[in-house]
């Protein structure tokens, strides 16, 4: 597969994330609501991706994002730096001291057990991000003069605010002018796009979107809500899922928008919070590549493993072009991003490609 990527000696990044990064609030193995204290990490949908790609992969990346200027903003600001994602593309927005203005987002999150799901609880309502316009970001001296080999942003960010959804097509068709590969994760989240037009606009948004990526994520949800591409025969109150059908639903969308090199999407068969079947399939230059089958994955926290999926996913691209090469480093990756807490992975690169070489859990000395 040839994705045209620009020489990494004309780019100051490899990789750049568009999006919302928020301060993640976690009770451990306890619940939000008699929690008495909380660890807190950093995540969000479009960074997760770049995190682990820097951390993971030793990859040049950046984050693209805006904070309120406050103490929130620069503890937020030091996450980023400890995992190594350069900082110079933030925006840093004034506020009032409460809130009215901008502020920082939160996410409460507690990461189920058994029986018990994952439940999120997030407070990101007026964020520095989502009030962010196309003119609070020079995209034209970003792609145009540093120069970024790969932008990734997602359904996350579009869904935030008006703003945002504008913002990110400027974003996206920057990027192209200046020959910069576009990855887009659908992730669709009904609620947020409630407040903005609903299905609606989120479908006008991605529709526009999609003409302008070459690498497309997403399950079954996104495409049939953002794209409105249906799987064929696909019995929903099945528990296996139609594999067939999965393969037509892609290569329908690649024949609607002929500029995607690549679709990928995660199967997960969620037996119990914490035991989980896991795999993933890859569409490009039609053929769809399945990954290795993780069955009875069991996860500590399942919370960023579709991102750590996509990290791992856009390595193998950049790094072999190679379709089935590139699925399986993002399974594997997600798998163990999920063995540990936070929304960000703590895998080496070097664990991951065990993981592909099918190493076991056995005690290393």
């Amino acid at each position: 597969m040839n994705l045209n990527l620009k020489p990494k000696k004309e780019c100051t990044f490899d990789v750049v994330s568009l999006g919302e990064v928020m301060l993640r609030l976690d009770p451990g193995e306890g619940r939000i609501r008699t929690a008495r204290s909380f660890r807190a990490w950093e995540g969000g949908g479009e960074y997760n991706v770049v995190r682990g790609l820097r951390r993971c992969f030793g990859m040049k990346t950046a984050v693209i994002t805006a904070f309120a200027e406050n103490e929130i903003g620069m503890l937020m600001e030091d996450f980023i730096l400890q995992g190594g994602v350069d900082t110079s593309l933030i925006k840093w927005m004034k506020t009032d001291g409460i809130g009215r203005i901008c502020r920082n987002g939160l996410n409460f999150t507690e990461r189920g057990f058994g029986i018990r799901g994952a439940v999120g609880c997030s407070d990101r309502a007026n964020t520095a991000i989502s009030k962010a316009t196309p003119e609070d970001f020079d995209f034209e001296y970003i792609f145009g003069e540093l120069g970024v080999r790969w932008l990734h942003t997602g359904g996350i960010y579009a869904a935030l605010s008006e703003q945002s959804c504008e913002t990110i097509i400027s974003a996206v068709k920057t990027a192209k002018k200046y020959g910069t590969v576009v990855s887009y994760d659908l992730n669709y989240r009904p609620s947020m796009w409630s407040a903005i037009g609903g299905l609606e606009k989120a479908r006008e948004v991605n529709k526009e979107i999609a003409g302008y990526v070459d690498v497309m994520i997403g399950n079954e949800e996104d495409f049939t809500a953002y794209l409105g591409f249906e799987i064929e025969g696909n019995d929903k109150n099945l528990k296996e899922l139609n594999l067939d059908g999965y393969k037509k639903m892609i290569n329908h969308a690649a024949e609607v928008y002929p500029n995607f090199k690549a679709v990928a999407t995660t199967l997960r068969e969620v037996k119990t919070a914490t035991v989980n079947d896991w795999s993933a399939i890859c569409w490009a230059d039609g053929e769809v590549c399945q990954s290795d089958d993780y069955k009875g994955l069991e996860i500590m926290d399942r919370v960023g493993g579709g991102d750590s999926f996509s990290s791992g996913l856009i390595y193998g691209l950049m790094i072999t072009g190679n379709a089935q090469t590139a699925v399986n480093y993002g399974a594997a990756h997600g798998a163990l991003a999920m063995t540990t807490p936070g929304d960000t992975t703590m895998a080496s690169k070097k664990e991951v490609e065990a993981i592909m070489r099918g190493a076991g859990a056995r005690v290393k000395r």
